[in-house]
Order: C-alpha cells, then structure tokens, then sequence
C-alpha cells in the first residue's frame, strides 16, 4: 500500500537526516555517470508569473525512482501563501510500484536547494568568509544562510532585496536565530562588503556586473533555474578563475551559465561538474584570490537523495 506522509511529518524527520552529505553523494553520483537524469519538463506562466518543474531518474543499481513537480509562484507572498509548491512520489526500481508520496509543500526542494549551497561552500568559498551576502529575502535566502552553518562559522549577513518590508521580516527572523543582519537596496554594497554571496532570486535582470565583484569572492547563483532568468551579468562568468556547474546538461541551457555560453562567453570544456570537484578537491578553489562562481540551477539527482533518505527516516519509525 502507498503510504503518504504530510508536510509536519516531514520536516520532524529532517531533523534527524544529514541532509548535505546525501546531497554531496548524490552529486558525486550524478558526475561519475551513475544516475539516469532525463531532461527537465518545465511550464512557464505569464499572469500571475510563475513555473513548474518536473525533475525526476533514478540511480542505477539502487532501489527507487523519483519524480518531482515543484512550482513557484512569487507574487503568492502578497496573498500571505507560500510561493512554493510541490510533491515527491517515490517508486520501486524493480517492480514500478508508488511506494510512497511525500506532500511536501515544495519543501523538500527548498532544503535540498539549500544543502546545495553548503555542499558548494565547503568545496569552493574562501577560507575566511568575512561576511555572507544575500539577494533575496525569501524562504531560500534564510535556508542557505542556516545550512552554510554545517561547512562555516561566519553569522554576518547582509541582505538585499527590493522590498523593505520583506527585508525587515527576513532581519528580524534571522536574528532571532543568533546572526547579525544589516539591510541594502544597493547591490554594489554587498559585493564591496561580502566575500561569499548567493543570489536567490526569480530575476531576469543581473543583479551584479563584473566590475563589481573583488577577488577572492565566491558566489552560489542558484535563483536562476529557467532560460529566461538571470541574476549574474554574463561577463562575471567568463571573467571567473573557476565555474561549477550542479550539471553542465542543464546550466547550459538554462541559469547563468546558460546566458555566458549562448553568447559564446565561456565553452563547455571551462566548466567543472560539482560532483567531480566533490570527488577531487584539487579542482576546487586553491587561491584565496580566486573568484569562483557556482551556479546551481537544480538536480533531479537531489530531488532523489532527499526523498530516499526522508522515506527511509519515516517509514522507520
């Protein structure tokens, strides 16, 4: 029989999961070839703005198949509902039956986003991060800052965003949680004060242009995950000592790599996988001046991992 777990469920058990080395594992996986990733099935809609995603595969000679449909729909914060949405459904590889349905809420790919970014972090960012910059005063913008503090000590914060209520509100939550916040509508502020930035918006405007950003920064761009958006200007790619792809398939065709390479900016042969830097540390970071970008546009491979480990916790029980 099925089993369906609901959302309370779920996030009771994640605090039990060591989430960012399953993700970490996953992509290793993904790069040496053992996972079977078929292109993302994507709707995109104009009024009100928003996307769905259908990610799914599996890993060979494992016990389980994933699909994933998750969506985002911005403008749902001025309705007081969650952006996000989504459900996992987990299937035997052997038999093809539905094991089980996580109704996650879109959840599960806000934290498997989020782990994303310490996985990167812990491979990519300076040694001394002197303070964490932020665009996007969302759910995800609050994740990735928390789950960096698996791979990094540093609570300095600075946050951008163009609403300043959004801003107070992310301000006051994170600081509730032990980090020093300060707020900026101004972006220059945060690459002259941050060595370690994620971008985590819906954007189709670069947010930061490459003479803004000093060496030694790291950035995870993980906001773009469709074609049409953009958060870095194209030039910080090209101009950057090393740049990571979560797949190169993928951010090829959709993210900040995506808009470098259609403007023949960077080739494919520029461009390390995240799990093989992962699997050979030397192809990471090996300067403290180095600038390096990640651009991290969403892997069914995590979408797996998460699902597997959340399923495996629940039915334990």
């Amino acid at each position: 029989m099925t089993e369906v777990y609901r959302l309370d469920q779920i996030e009771d058990i994640l605090n039990q999961i060591d989430v960012v080395s399953a993700i970490e594992e996953g992509f290793v996986s993904y790069s040496q070839g053992k996972a079977v990733i078929p292109p993302v099935g994507e709707l995109l809609f104009e009024d009100p703005p928003g996307d769905a995603h259908i990610k799914y595969g599996y890993i060979k000679d494992d016990d389980y198949y994933v699909i994933k449909i998750a969506s985002g729909f911005y403008q749902n914060i001025d309705l007081g509902i969650s952006p996000s949405n989504g459900v996992m459904l987990l299937f035997s590889q052997k038999t093809g039956e539905l094991i089980s349905i996580l109704l996650d809420e879109g959840h599960l790919t806000n934290i498997r986003t989020a782990a994303a970014g310490a996985v990167v972090a812990k491979h990519l960012a300076p040694a001394k991060i002197e303070k964490i910059g932020v665009f996007g005063a969302g759910i995800q913008g609050q994740l990735q800052v928390k789950y960096l503090q698996s791979v990094c000590t540093c609570k300095n914060i600075k946050v951008w965003g163009v609403n300043q209520k959004e801003l107070e509100r992310y301000q006051q939550t994170m600081e509730s949680e032990g980090y020093h916040v300060e707020t900026t509508e101004s972006a220059a502020e945060i690459a002259d004060t941050c060595n370690l930035i994620i971008t985590a918006t819906p954007s189709k405007t670069p947010l930061l242009t490459k003479d803004q950003i000093r060496k030694g920064t790291h950035i995870t761009a993980m906001g773009a995950d469709t074609p049409e958006k953009n958060e870095l200007d194209p030039a910080i790619i090209q101009s950057a000592d090393i740049v990571v792809a979560d797949s190169i398939a993928q951010c090829t065709e959709r993210g900040e790599i995506h808009q470098s390479f259609c403007r023949n900016l960077v080739q494919k042969d520029q461009i390390i996988e995240l799990g093989s830097v992962i699997a050979s540390p030397s192809l990471g970071r090996s300067a403290d001046d180095q600038i390096t970008i990640a651009d991290l546009t969403g892997v069914a491979v995590q979408d797996i991992q998460i699902t597997k480990k959340v399923y495996e916790g629940l039915s334990s029980k």
